[in-house]
C-alpha cells in the first residue's frame, strides 16, 4: 500500500464515531432489566451475547436466567448514547450517565439484575 493511500484510510479511520452510553437488556419472561455503561456501543449486543451464550456472563442472576429462557427472551436497548470522541476521563463519565438510570429505572432485587450502588 502507498503512502497515500495508507494515509487517506488513516484519515478516514480517525473520522469514525464512536458512541459511549447507557443499554439495557430485558427478561420479557419475568420484567427484570439490567443496565450498564459502556465505552463503545458499536456491536456491544453482539459482544454481550456472546458473553451469554458461552455462560461467562459477569451477572450470575442473568447467566442464569438467560440458560433458563434462552436468548428470545431478552431484549436489548440503547437507554442513552453520546459522542465518545471529546471525553477525557471515560470512566467518570460512563457512571455519570449511568447513575440517573439507577435512580429512574431502580434495576435492584425483584426489579432488575443489578446490585444496588453503595452509599
Amino acid at each position: 500500500m502507498d503512502k497515500n493511500k495508507r494515509k487517506e484510510l488513516l484519515e478516514e479511520f480517525k473520522e469514525i464515531k464512536v458512541y459511549m452510553g447507557v443499554a439495557q437488556i430485558k427478561n420479557k419472561v419475568n420484567g427484570k432489566i439490567f443496565i450498564d455503561s459502556y465505552s463503545n456501543l458499536k456491536n456491544k449486543w453482539f459482544t454481550l451475547q456472546m458473553q451469554l451464550d458461552m455462560g461467562r456472563f459477569a451477572n450470575a442472576q442473568l447467566q442464569k436466567d438467560w440458560k433458563e429462557f434462552g436468548a428470545d427472551a431478552f431484549t436489548y436497548e440503547v437507554l442513552e448514547q453520546k459522542e465518545a470522541g471529546k471525553v477525557t476521563d471515560m470512566r467518570w463519565e460512563l457512571k455519570r450517565i449511568l447513575k440517573p438510570w439507577f435512580e429512574k429505572l431502580q434495576p435492584f432485587e425483584d426489579s432488575g439484575y443489578n446490585k444496588p450502588p453503595r452509599n
